[in-house]
């Protein structure tokens, strides 16, 4: 087999780019999130809102920012593909 799914050993290589690409995927999820909740609770939080109205923008950050972590992590785990190479742009590359 390949090395994967169980079968045999992953190489050195793998184990870092799987590595790699699990720190890409909580980083870019967390700045994702961050600036997510600070767009919708942001003005909450700058400005003097009524009090429904700033409840609920926080309500719904608090709501939106895990939703988007998560769904920004495993888009970018799925995509992974250990061992594939990016396409390249010229013949003798």
């Amino acid at each position: 087999m390949d090395g994967h799914g169980g079968q045999g050993r992953r190489t050195q290589a793998e184990r870092d780019a799987i590595t790699v690409e699990i720190g890409y995927a909580l980083v870019s999820a967390v700045f994702a999130a961050a600036v997510v909740f600070g767009a919708v609770a942001g003005p909450a939080l700058l400005f003097d809102l009524p009090g429904p109205a700033e409840t609920w923008l926080v309500r719904a950050a608090l709501v939106l920012a895990p939703v988007l972590f998560a769904a920004r992590v495993i888009s970018v785990l799925v995509r992974f593909q250990p061992g594939a190479r990016p396409d390249r742009t010229g013949p003798d590359s």
